[in-house]
Protein backbone atom coordinates (compact mmCIF):
# COMPACT_ATOMS: atom_id res chain seq x y z
CA UNK A 1 0.00 0.00 0.00
CA UNK A 2 1.32 3.43 -0.95
CA UNK A 3 2.27 5.81 1.87
CA UNK A 4 2.15 8.84 -0.43
CA UNK A 5 0.03 11.60 1.21
CA UNK A 6 -3.28 12.18 -0.51
CA UNK A 7 -6.39 14.29 -0.17
CA UNK A 8 -8.87 12.96 2.42
CA UNK A 9 -12.66 12.74 2.11
CA UNK A 10 -14.33 15.01 4.68
CA UNK A 11 -16.89 17.12 2.78
CA UNK A 12 -20.61 16.35 2.65
CA UNK A 13 -23.36 17.88 0.48
CA UNK A 14 -23.97 20.87 2.77
CA UNK A 15 -20.29 21.75 3.02
CA UNK A 16 -19.83 21.42 -0.73
CA UNK A 17 -22.83 23.67 -1.46
CA UNK A 18 -21.58 26.26 1.01
CA UNK A 19 -18.13 26.25 -0.61
CA UNK A 20 -19.74 26.74 -4.01
CA UNK A 21 -21.97 29.56 -2.77
CA UNK A 22 -19.01 31.16 -0.98
CA UNK A 23 -17.02 31.00 -4.22
CA UNK A 24 -19.96 32.57 -6.08
CA UNK A 25 -20.29 35.18 -3.32
CA UNK A 26 -24.07 35.87 -3.35
CA UNK A 27 -23.41 39.48 -2.37
CA UNK A 28 -21.51 39.97 -5.63
CA UNK A 29 -24.90 40.60 -7.24
CA UNK A 30 -24.93 43.88 -5.31
CA UNK A 31 -21.25 44.56 -5.85
CA UNK A 32 -21.75 44.58 -9.65
CA UNK A 33 -25.43 45.59 -9.68
CA UNK A 34 -24.77 49.04 -11.11
CA UNK A 35 -22.63 47.65 -13.95
CA UNK A 36 -25.22 45.02 -14.95
CA UNK A 37 -28.13 47.49 -14.67
CA UNK A 38 -26.27 50.05 -16.73
CA UNK A 39 -25.39 47.48 -19.41
CA UNK A 40 -28.97 46.16 -19.65
CA UNK A 41 -30.72 49.51 -19.49
CA UNK A 42 -32.37 48.66 -16.17
CA UNK A 43 -33.21 45.01 -16.92
CA UNK A 44 -30.73 43.45 -14.50
CA UNK A 45 -33.12 40.71 -13.35
CA UNK A 46 -33.55 39.63 -16.95
CA UNK A 47 -29.78 39.32 -17.37
CA UNK A 48 -29.54 37.06 -14.33
CA UNK A 49 -32.46 34.96 -15.55
CA UNK A 50 -30.75 34.39 -18.92
CA UNK A 51 -27.46 33.61 -17.16
CA UNK A 52 -29.19 31.13 -14.83
CA UNK A 53 -30.76 29.25 -17.75
CA UNK A 54 -27.38 29.10 -19.48
CA UNK A 55 -25.61 27.88 -16.36
CA UNK A 56 -28.19 25.17 -15.62
CA UNK A 57 -27.44 23.52 -18.97
CA UNK A 58 -23.72 23.69 -18.25
CA UNK A 59 -24.19 22.59 -14.61
CA UNK A 60 -25.88 19.44 -15.92
CA UNK A 61 -22.81 18.70 -18.03
CA UNK A 62 -20.45 19.21 -15.10
CA UNK A 63 -22.64 16.85 -13.07
CA UNK A 64 -22.40 14.15 -15.78
CA UNK A 65 -18.62 14.41 -15.92
CA UNK A 66 -18.21 14.53 -12.14
CA UNK A 67 -20.13 11.25 -11.94
CA UNK A 68 -17.98 9.53 -14.57
CA UNK A 69 -14.63 10.96 -13.43
CA UNK A 70 -14.69 11.68 -9.66
CA UNK A 71 -11.22 13.21 -9.56
CA UNK A 72 -9.82 16.68 -8.90
CA UNK A 73 -9.19 18.92 -11.89
CA UNK A 74 -12.64 20.00 -13.08
CA UNK A 75 -12.82 20.96 -16.79
CA UNK A 76 -9.17 20.06 -17.30
CA UNK A 77 -9.70 16.45 -16.20
CA UNK A 78 -13.00 16.01 -18.06
CA UNK A 79 -11.72 17.27 -21.43
CA UNK A 80 -8.47 15.33 -21.36
CA UNK A 81 -10.28 12.08 -20.52
CA UNK A 82 -13.00 12.42 -23.16
CA UNK A 83 -11.50 14.39 -26.05
CA UNK A 84 -7.70 14.51 -26.01
CA UNK A 85 -4.97 15.00 -23.44
CA UNK A 86 -3.47 17.90 -25.41
CA UNK A 87 -6.83 19.67 -25.70
CA UNK A 88 -7.37 18.99 -22.01
CA UNK A 89 -4.04 20.60 -21.20
CA UNK A 90 -4.99 23.75 -23.14
CA UNK A 91 -8.41 23.89 -21.47
CA UNK A 92 -6.71 23.54 -18.10
CA UNK A 93 -4.30 26.28 -19.12
CA UNK A 94 -7.23 28.54 -20.07
CA UNK A 95 -8.98 27.76 -16.79
CA UNK A 96 -5.84 28.87 -14.95
CA UNK A 97 -6.73 32.42 -16.03
CA UNK A 98 -9.87 32.08 -13.94
CA UNK A 99 -8.48 30.11 -11.02
CA UNK A 100 -5.13 31.86 -10.66
CA UNK A 101 -6.33 35.44 -10.98
CA UNK A 102 -9.80 35.27 -9.44
CA UNK A 103 -8.45 35.24 -5.85
CA UNK A 104 -6.35 38.28 -6.76
CA UNK A 105 -9.42 40.11 -8.08
CA UNK A 106 -11.41 39.18 -4.98
CA UNK A 107 -8.71 40.50 -2.65
CA UNK A 108 -8.37 43.63 -4.79
CA UNK A 109 -12.09 44.38 -4.50
CA UNK A 110 -12.09 43.79 -0.74
CA UNK A 111 -9.09 46.06 -0.33
CA UNK A 112 -10.76 48.76 -2.43
CA UNK A 113 -13.89 48.75 -0.26
CA UNK A 114 -11.87 49.04 2.94
CA UNK A 115 -9.57 51.73 1.57
CA UNK A 116 -12.60 53.79 0.55
CA UNK A 117 -13.97 53.56 4.08
CA UNK A 118 -10.60 54.02 5.83
CA UNK A 119 -8.55 56.24 3.49
CA UNK A 120 -5.86 56.81 6.13
CA UNK A 121 -4.83 53.15 5.89
CA UNK A 122 -2.76 52.30 2.76
CA UNK A 123 -4.56 49.95 0.39
CA UNK A 124 -1.68 47.46 0.35
CA UNK A 125 -2.22 46.74 4.04
CA UNK A 126 -5.70 45.33 3.40
CA UNK A 127 -4.59 43.26 0.41
CA UNK A 128 -1.60 41.75 2.23
CA UNK A 129 -3.84 41.01 5.22
CA UNK A 130 -6.39 39.21 3.02
CA UNK A 131 -3.67 37.13 1.36
CA UNK A 132 -1.89 36.10 4.57
CA UNK A 133 -4.99 35.16 6.59
CA UNK A 134 -6.63 33.28 3.71
CA UNK A 135 -3.41 31.40 2.91
CA UNK A 136 -2.95 30.29 6.51
CA UNK A 137 -6.54 29.02 6.78
CA UNK A 138 -6.24 27.03 3.56
CA UNK A 139 -2.88 25.54 4.57
CA UNK A 140 -4.37 24.32 7.85
CA UNK A 141 -6.65 22.13 5.78
CA UNK A 142 -10.05 21.88 4.17
CA UNK A 143 -11.85 21.22 7.50
CA UNK A 144 -10.66 24.52 8.99
CA UNK A 145 -11.64 26.43 5.87
CA UNK A 146 -14.97 24.57 5.88
CA UNK A 147 -15.85 25.67 9.44
CA UNK A 148 -14.83 29.26 8.68
CA UNK A 149 -17.10 29.23 5.65
CA UNK A 150 -20.19 28.42 7.73
CA UNK A 151 -19.72 31.56 9.84
CA UNK A 152 -19.00 33.90 6.95
CA UNK A 153 -21.84 32.56 4.80
CA UNK A 154 -24.30 33.05 7.67
CA UNK A 155 -23.43 36.75 7.95
CA UNK A 156 -23.50 37.20 4.18
CA UNK A 157 -26.99 35.70 3.99
CA UNK A 158 -28.11 37.98 6.83
CA UNK A 159 -26.96 41.09 4.92
CA UNK A 160 -28.76 39.91 1.78
CA UNK A 161 -31.99 39.29 3.70
CA UNK A 162 -31.78 42.74 5.30
CA UNK A 163 -31.07 44.41 1.94
CA UNK A 164 -34.05 42.71 0.26
CA UNK A 165 -36.35 43.47 3.21
CA UNK A 166 -35.35 47.15 3.29
CA UNK A 167 -35.72 47.36 -0.49
CA UNK A 168 -39.23 45.94 -0.30
CA UNK A 169 -40.10 48.34 2.52
CA UNK A 170 -38.79 51.28 0.49
CA UNK A 171 -40.81 50.32 -2.59
CA UNK A 172 -44.03 49.72 -0.61
CA UNK A 173 -43.71 53.04 1.23
CA UNK A 174 -43.21 54.83 -2.08
CA UNK A 175 -45.59 53.02 -4.44
CA UNK A 176 -47.74 50.75 -2.28
CA UNK A 177 -47.87 46.96 -2.42
CA UNK A 178 -48.52 47.12 -6.16
CA UNK A 179 -45.06 48.55 -6.67
CA UNK A 180 -43.59 45.13 -5.93
CA UNK A 181 -45.17 43.72 -9.10
CA UNK A 182 -43.39 45.61 -11.85
CA UNK A 183 -41.99 44.00 -15.00
CA UNK A 184 -39.43 46.80 -15.42
CA UNK A 185 -36.46 44.84 -13.98
CA UNK A 186 -37.15 42.19 -16.67
CA UNK A 187 -38.56 44.12 -19.63
CA UNK A 188 -38.66 47.89 -20.20
CA UNK A 189 -38.57 50.46 -22.96
CA UNK A 190 -34.85 51.22 -22.68
CA UNK A 191 -33.61 47.62 -22.87
CA UNK A 192 -33.35 45.11 -25.72
CA UNK A 193 -32.09 41.55 -26.29
CA UNK A 194 -28.58 42.66 -27.24
CA UNK A 195 -28.25 44.67 -24.04
CA UNK A 196 -29.64 41.82 -21.93
CA UNK A 197 -27.21 39.37 -23.59
CA UNK A 198 -24.27 41.65 -22.84
CA UNK A 199 -25.50 41.94 -19.26
CA UNK A 200 -25.87 38.16 -19.02
CA UNK A 201 -22.24 37.74 -20.08
CA UNK A 202 -21.28 39.88 -17.10
CA UNK A 203 -23.81 38.28 -14.77
CA UNK A 204 -22.59 34.77 -15.67
CA UNK A 205 -19.33 35.64 -13.91
CA UNK A 206 -21.28 35.39 -10.65
CA UNK A 207 -22.05 31.70 -11.27
CA UNK A 208 -18.46 30.45 -11.33
CA UNK A 209 -18.82 28.61 -8.01
CA UNK A 210 -20.81 25.67 -9.33
CA UNK A 211 -17.88 24.42 -11.43
CA UNK A 212 -15.28 25.21 -8.77
CA UNK A 213 -16.61 22.57 -6.37
CA UNK A 214 -15.65 19.82 -8.81
CA UNK A 215 -12.04 20.48 -7.79
CA UNK A 216 -13.00 19.11 -4.33
CA UNK A 217 -14.19 15.77 -5.74
CA UNK A 218 -11.39 13.81 -4.07
CA UNK A 219 -12.21 15.37 -0.69
CA UNK A 220 -15.96 14.66 -0.92
CA UNK A 221 -17.80 11.75 0.61
CA UNK A 222 -19.60 9.60 -1.98
CA UNK A 223 -18.57 12.03 -4.78
CA UNK A 224 -20.42 10.34 -7.66
CA UNK A 225 -23.69 11.21 -5.93
CA UNK A 226 -22.79 14.27 -3.86
CA UNK A 227 -20.93 16.41 -6.42
CA UNK A 228 -23.62 16.40 -9.19
CA UNK A 229 -26.33 17.24 -6.62
CA UNK A 230 -24.19 20.03 -5.18
CA UNK A 231 -23.53 21.50 -8.63
CA UNK A 232 -27.23 21.83 -9.48
CA UNK A 233 -28.14 23.12 -6.01
CA UNK A 234 -25.43 25.78 -6.15
CA UNK A 235 -26.58 27.01 -9.56
CA UNK A 236 -30.27 27.04 -8.55
CA UNK A 237 -29.79 28.63 -5.12
CA UNK A 238 -27.28 31.16 -6.37
CA UNK A 239 -29.38 32.03 -9.42
CA UNK A 240 -32.51 32.43 -7.31
CA UNK A 241 -30.69 34.81 -4.97
CA UNK A 242 -29.25 36.82 -7.85
CA UNK A 243 -32.64 37.23 -9.57
CA UNK A 244 -34.48 38.17 -6.35
CA UNK A 245 -31.86 40.67 -5.18
CA UNK A 246 -31.42 42.30 -8.60
CA UNK A 247 -35.21 42.53 -9.01
CA UNK A 248 -35.88 44.22 -5.66
CA UNK A 249 -32.84 46.49 -5.99
CA UNK A 250 -33.89 47.52 -9.49
CA UNK A 251 -37.34 48.39 -8.13
CA UNK A 252 -35.70 50.81 -5.68
CA UNK A 253 -33.67 52.39 -8.48
CA UNK A 254 -35.35 51.82 -11.88
CA UNK A 255 -33.30 52.27 -15.04
CA UNK A 256 -29.58 52.09 -15.62
CA UNK A 257 -28.36 55.59 -14.83
CA UNK A 258 -26.05 56.03 -11.83
CA UNK A 259 -23.62 58.62 -10.56
CA UNK A 260 -21.07 55.84 -10.14
CA UNK A 261 -22.14 52.39 -11.36
CA UNK A 262 -19.36 50.62 -9.45
CA UNK A 263 -20.72 51.81 -6.09
CA UNK A 264 -24.41 51.96 -6.97
CA UNK A 265 -25.49 49.29 -4.47
CA UNK A 266 -23.71 51.03 -1.60
CA UNK A 267 -25.51 54.28 -2.43
CA UNK A 268 -28.82 52.38 -2.53
CA UNK A 269 -27.99 50.78 0.85
CA UNK A 270 -27.57 54.25 2.35
CA UNK A 271 -30.89 55.31 0.80
CA UNK A 272 -32.95 52.39 2.12
CA UNK A 273 -31.25 51.91 5.50
CA UNK A 274 -29.24 54.98 6.42
CA UNK A 275 -25.69 55.09 7.71
CA UNK A 276 -26.11 52.17 10.12
CA UNK A 277 -27.19 49.76 7.41
CA UNK A 278 -24.60 51.26 5.09
CA UNK A 279 -21.91 50.18 7.58
CA UNK A 280 -23.45 46.71 7.90
CA UNK A 281 -23.61 46.42 4.13
CA UNK A 282 -19.95 47.37 3.78
CA UNK A 283 -18.99 44.80 6.42
CA UNK A 284 -21.04 42.19 4.55
CA UNK A 285 -19.30 42.94 1.27
CA UNK A 286 -15.85 42.67 2.84
CA UNK A 287 -16.70 39.39 4.59
CA UNK A 288 -18.21 38.06 1.36
CA UNK A 289 -15.00 38.89 -0.48
CA UNK A 290 -12.97 37.12 2.21
CA UNK A 291 -15.15 34.00 2.03
CA UNK A 292 -14.96 33.98 -1.74
CA UNK A 293 -11.18 34.41 -1.65
CA UNK A 294 -10.90 31.48 0.75
CA UNK A 295 -12.82 29.17 -1.59
CA UNK A 296 -11.16 30.52 -4.75
CA UNK A 297 -7.64 30.01 -3.41
CA UNK A 298 -8.47 26.47 -2.28
CA UNK A 299 -9.93 25.59 -5.70
CA UNK A 300 -6.99 27.05 -7.61
CA UNK A 301 -4.52 25.12 -5.47
CA UNK A 302 -6.32 21.86 -6.20
CA UNK A 303 -6.38 22.49 -9.94
CA UNK A 304 -2.60 22.97 -9.84
CA UNK A 305 -2.37 19.79 -7.75
CA UNK A 306 -4.27 17.80 -10.39
CA UNK A 307 -2.07 19.13 -13.20
CA UNK A 308 1.08 18.50 -11.16
CA UNK A 309 0.04 14.97 -10.24
CA UNK A 310 -0.53 14.31 -13.96
CA UNK A 311 2.94 15.61 -14.77
CA UNK A 312 1.47 18.40 -16.94
CA UNK A 313 3.24 20.70 -14.47
CA UNK A 314 6.36 19.74 -12.48
CA UNK A 315 5.15 16.98 -10.16
CA UNK A 316 7.55 17.63 -7.30
CA UNK A 317 6.38 21.23 -7.07
CA UNK A 318 2.66 21.10 -7.83
CA UNK A 319 1.71 17.46 -7.29
CA UNK A 320 2.57 17.19 -3.60
CA UNK A 321 0.29 17.12 -0.54
CA UNK A 322 1.62 18.10 2.88
CA UNK A 323 1.96 15.09 5.21
CA UNK A 324 1.08 17.27 8.18
CA UNK A 325 -1.83 19.35 6.83
CA UNK A 326 -3.11 17.06 4.05
CA UNK A 327 -3.35 20.09 1.76
CA UNK A 328 -1.33 21.20 -1.32
CA UNK A 329 0.69 23.78 0.63
CA UNK A 330 3.07 24.86 -2.16
CA UNK A 331 0.14 25.55 -4.50
CA UNK A 332 -1.75 27.50 -1.84
CA UNK A 333 1.30 29.69 -1.17
CA UNK A 334 1.81 30.21 -4.91
CA UNK A 335 -1.78 31.47 -5.30
CA UNK A 336 -1.11 33.85 -2.43
CA UNK A 337 2.01 35.16 -4.19
CA UNK A 338 0.04 35.67 -7.42
CA UNK A 339 -2.57 37.50 -5.34
CA UNK A 340 0.08 40.02 -4.32
CA UNK A 341 -0.03 41.25 -7.93
CA UNK A 342 -3.18 43.09 -6.81
CA UNK A 343 -0.78 45.63 -5.32
CA UNK A 344 0.22 46.69 -8.83
CA UNK A 345 -2.91 46.16 -10.96
CA UNK A 346 -6.26 47.92 -11.20
CA UNK A 347 -9.59 46.09 -11.14
CA UNK A 348 -10.36 46.56 -14.83
CA UNK A 349 -7.07 45.02 -15.93
CA UNK A 350 -7.24 42.04 -13.55
CA UNK A 351 -10.86 41.08 -14.22
CA UNK A 352 -10.25 41.00 -17.97
CA UNK A 353 -8.24 37.80 -17.48
CA UNK A 354 -11.04 35.80 -15.91
CA UNK A 355 -14.10 35.45 -18.12
CA UNK A 356 -12.25 34.09 -21.15
CA UNK A 357 -11.05 31.04 -19.23
CA UNK A 358 -14.43 30.47 -17.58
CA UNK A 359 -16.48 30.47 -20.79
CA UNK A 360 -13.85 28.37 -22.59
CA UNK A 361 -14.10 25.76 -19.83
CA UNK A 362 -17.92 25.83 -19.82
CA UNK A 363 -18.10 25.32 -23.57
CA UNK A 364 -15.58 22.49 -23.65
CA UNK A 365 -17.17 20.58 -20.76
CA UNK A 366 -20.48 20.63 -22.65
CA UNK A 367 -18.67 19.30 -25.73
CA UNK A 368 -17.00 16.63 -23.58
CA UNK A 369 -20.36 15.19 -22.56
CA UNK A 370 -21.37 14.80 -26.22
CA UNK A 371 -18.03 13.17 -27.10
CA UNK A 372 -18.44 10.81 -24.14
CA UNK A 373 -21.90 9.84 -25.40
CA UNK A 374 -20.58 9.10 -28.90
CA UNK A 375 -17.69 7.05 -27.53
CA UNK A 376 -19.94 4.98 -25.26
CA UNK A 377 -22.45 4.42 -28.04
CA UNK A 378 -19.69 3.04 -30.28
CA UNK A 379 -18.78 0.59 -27.53
CA UNK A 380 -22.37 -0.63 -27.48
CA UNK A 381 -23.53 1.21 -24.34
CA UNK A 382 -26.65 3.37 -24.62
CA UNK A 383 -27.08 6.57 -22.63
CA UNK A 384 -29.95 9.06 -22.49
CA UNK A 385 -29.52 11.32 -25.60
CA UNK A 386 -31.49 14.15 -23.97
CA UNK A 387 -29.06 14.32 -21.04
CA UNK A 388 -25.88 13.53 -22.95
CA UNK A 389 -26.51 15.28 -26.29
CA UNK A 390 -29.36 17.79 -26.36
CA UNK A 391 -28.74 19.54 -23.03
CA UNK A 392 -24.94 19.85 -23.42
CA UNK A 393 -25.36 21.00 -27.05
CA UNK A 394 -27.62 23.82 -25.91
CA UNK A 395 -25.18 24.64 -23.11
CA UNK A 396 -22.25 24.75 -25.55
CA UNK A 397 -24.08 27.10 -27.92
CA UNK A 398 -25.12 29.47 -25.14
CA UNK A 399 -21.73 29.62 -23.40
CA UNK A 400 -19.96 29.93 -26.76
CA UNK A 401 -22.24 32.84 -27.59
CA UNK A 402 -21.51 34.50 -24.25
CA UNK A 403 -17.80 34.06 -24.96
CA UNK A 404 -18.20 36.22 -28.08
CA UNK A 405 -19.87 38.91 -25.95
CA UNK A 406 -16.72 39.54 -23.92
CA UNK A 407 -14.90 42.78 -24.61
CA UNK A 408 -12.05 42.72 -27.10
CA UNK A 409 -9.37 43.15 -24.42
CA UNK A 410 -10.50 39.97 -22.64
CA UNK A 411 -10.45 38.00 -25.89
CA UNK A 412 -7.00 39.27 -26.89
CA UNK A 413 -5.55 38.54 -23.45
CA UNK A 414 -7.19 35.12 -23.43
CA UNK A 415 -5.85 34.15 -26.84
CA UNK A 416 -2.39 35.41 -25.87
CA UNK A 417 -2.50 33.24 -22.76
CA UNK A 418 -3.45 30.23 -24.92
CA UNK A 419 -0.44 30.88 -27.18
CA UNK A 420 1.79 30.72 -24.11
CA UNK A 421 0.00 27.48 -23.17
CA UNK A 422 0.81 25.99 -26.57
CA UNK A 423 4.49 26.81 -26.02
CA UNK A 424 4.39 25.14 -22.60
CA UNK A 425 2.62 22.12 -24.11
CA UNK A 426 5.31 21.86 -26.78
CA UNK A 427 7.96 21.79 -24.04
CA UNK A 428 6.10 19.19 -21.94
CA UNK A 429 5.54 16.93 -24.96
CA UNK A 430 9.06 17.41 -26.37
CA UNK A 431 7.92 19.25 -29.43
CA UNK A 432 4.54 17.45 -29.59
CA UNK A 433 6.35 14.11 -30.13
CA UNK A 434 4.74 12.59 -27.03
CA UNK A 435 1.39 12.93 -25.31
CA UNK A 436 1.09 14.87 -22.05
CA UNK A 437 1.48 12.55 -19.04
CA UNK A 438 -1.69 10.64 -18.15
CA UNK A 439 -3.16 10.57 -14.66
CA UNK A 440 -3.27 7.08 -13.17
CA UNK A 441 -6.92 6.78 -12.28
CA UNK A 442 -7.64 5.06 -9.00
CA UNK A 443 -11.17 4.14 -8.07
CA UNK A 444 -12.77 6.02 -5.20
CA UNK A 445 -11.25 5.09 -1.86
CA UNK A 446 -14.50 5.73 -0.04
CA UNK A 447 -16.18 2.32 0.29
CA UNK A 448 -19.62 3.94 0.46
CA UNK A 449 -19.15 5.46 -2.99
CA UNK A 450 -20.42 3.45 -5.98
CA UNK A 451 -18.23 2.58 -8.92
CA UNK A 452 -18.31 5.63 -11.25
CA UNK A 453 -18.90 3.58 -14.37
CA UNK A 454 -21.76 1.68 -12.75
CA UNK A 455 -23.28 4.91 -11.47
CA UNK A 456 -23.02 6.48 -14.89
CA UNK A 457 -24.57 3.45 -16.59
CA UNK A 458 -27.59 3.78 -14.36
CA UNK A 459 -28.40 7.17 -15.83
Amino acid sequence: MSTQPHLTRSLGLTSLVLFGLAYMTPLIVLGIFGVVAETTGGASASAYLVALVAMLFTASSYGRMATVYPVAGSAYSYVRRTIDSRVGFLVGWAVLLDYLFLPMVIWLIGGAYLQAEFPAVPGWVWIVGFVIITTILNILGIKVADRTNYIMMAFQVLVIVLFVALSIGSVVSRSGIGGLFDAGPFVNGTSDFTMVSAGAAIAAYSFLGFDAVTTFTEETKNPTRTVPRAIMLIALIGGGIFILVSYTTQLVHPGGQFTDASSAAFDIALTIGGNVFGAIFLAGLVIAQFASGLAAQASAARLLYAMGRDGALPRRVFGEVSKRFRSPVINIVLIGIVGMAALFLDLATSTSFINFGAFTAFTMVNVSVIVYYVRERRSGRMLNPLVYVVIPAIGAVITGYLLTKLDSNAIVLGLSWLVVGIVVLAFVTRGFRTLPPELTYEKDEDPSSPDPVTASAAE
